[in-house]
């Protein structure tokens, strides 16, 4: 392990760049698509119930089917980036719908009668107030892609999963060991700053769910 060290801190650095950035794109899409949905009202839950089948694709087939799409080489960062980008805009999407449906309808008549326009109460009332929930589900969306980034290695671009390779290919423990660790403490690592930054930003939420 000591020895390899430096291609370990290459693939972890590599792996997050692959977890994170999908994360990031994903919720700038879902805070847009997730609001638009919310607009239909009722019709919101069948369009969620479908996008939720999104989810249901085999990472596998994406992965491979992509670069077929997007005119891509099979080893391009840019096929895990997009695959799972889409993961995470089906998952997201009904976090930022139930955090804007958490949001109470006199509030947003409150903010109606004191002369908000529709873009005004969506910044500095709505989103505010959703943001909760969203993060919440961010949590579940950035630790689910730090695991599946592992399923990469399959088609050579895994980043902390080319362990796996290694160790199953040589027969050697190790490698394995140091893997599913490492991707288990970004997990954490992740999860925690989400955690930390919520509970920093939305101190009313805490007590609100602690009353």
């Amino acid at each position: 392990m000591i020895d390899n060290i430096a291609m370990i801190g290459e693939l972890t650095l590599q792996h997050l760049v692959l977890s994170l950035v999908p994360v990031a794109l994903a919720l700038l899409v879902s805070l847009v698509l997730g609001y638009l949905i919310h607009l239909t009202g009722r019709a919101a839950s069948p369009v969620l119930a479908v996008s939720s089948v999104v989810y249901a694709i085999p990472s596998i087939a994406l992965f491979v089917g992509l670069p077929v799409i997007l005119g891509t080489r099979i080893l391009d960062p840019i096929n895990i980036i997009v695959a799972l980008t889409i993961y995470s805009v089906a998952l997201l999407n009904r976090s930022v719908v139930d955090g804007l449906r958490a949001v109470p309808a006199e509030v947003n008549q409150a903010a109606t009668a004191m002369g908000y326009g529709r873009v005004r109460r969506l910044f500095g009332v709505e989103l505010p107030l959703a943001m909760p929930v969203v993060l919440s589900g961010l949590r579940v969306v950035t630790v689910a892609n730090i695991a599946m980034v592992t399923v990469g290695a399959v088609i050579g671009m895994g980043a902390l999963g080319e362990l796996f390779n290694i160790g199953f290919g040589s027969g050697f423990l190790t490698p394995i060991i140091v893997g599913i660790v490492a991707v288990m403490v970004l997990a954490l690592l992740a999860d925690g700053g989400i955690l930390l930054l919520q509970r920093a930003l939305f101190r009313w939420a805490t007590k609100e769910r602690a009353a």
